[in-house]
């Protein structure tokens, strides 16, 4: 007796989405210098640094186990990613020109197709194995967008805080890895105030981490 197996369909994915305990990812004030604006981003991606799959690791070693697992599976199917053109870099209203070429060199992490989110649009480039085009869309035509050049796999949504936003907001995402991290800012960029927040319309569960992270897992 045999069974057919049927490939599961695209996800819209959040990954590795780092807050605080009061749930704040991002400060106020973004400059070209301080992309996380006035909030230091180090205590909310310490834990990520610190394993052996750390794409910017340059000494040997690092932590395996369940942090390292999380960062090992950043890039697993995924076919595309949609951020919000503030996680693109600092610039705000028009263009004054097309230099600006994000704040990951010429080697960016995503090797994938990138919809920077804008009411600017601009012409697409390339740096390694990453193309970036510029979509004025909502983020329902965003989707659908991504979702194809994603060829049948998942489609990131990369954030701000405000990207995630919207998207939560517009039912449009399938799985969220939030992790918070021991720290606390008292002002900022606010994903949510609890967690529980999203429990009316996701599945929910929280692992903590031997690195002080608790990793929470939200899906349809």
């Amino acid at each position: 007796m045999s069974s057919t197996r049927h490939p599961r369909p695209p996800r819209v994915r959040v990954q590795n989405f780092a807050v605080s305990r009061e749930g704040i990812a991002a400060g106020f004030n973004q400059t070209l210098e301080r992309p996380f604006g006035d909030l230091d981003p180090a205590p909310l991606m310490s834990w990520a640094g610190a394993t052996d799959s750390w794409p910017n690791r340059t000494d040997p070693g690092g932590s395996r186990g369940l942090d390292d697992h999380i960062v090992r599976d950043f890039t697993h199917n995924i076919g595309a990613e949609i951020m919000g053109r503030n996680k693109f870099g600092p610039i705000r209203g028009p263009w004054p020109d097309e230099e600006w070429r994000g704040w990951w060199g010429d080697d960016p992490p995503f090797r994938t197709p990138v919809f920077v989110l804008t009411h600017h649009p601009r012409s697409s480039f390339s740096l390694s194995d990453t193309t970036f085009h510029f979509l004025d869309a909502s983020p329902e035509e965003a989707v659908k967008v991504a979702l194809q050049a994603a060829g049948g796999q998942d489609v990131r949504i990369g954030g701000g805080v405000t990207t995630v936003l919207q998207f939560l907001e517009a039912g449009l995402i399938d799985d969220l890895h939030v992790a918070v991290a021991p720290v606390e800012f008292g002002d900022g960029l606010r994903l949510w105030s609890s967690p529980v927040e999203l429990e009316d319309r996701f599945h929910h569960e929280s692992v903590p981490s031997p690195s002080g992270v608790e990793h929470h897992f939200f899906w349809r």
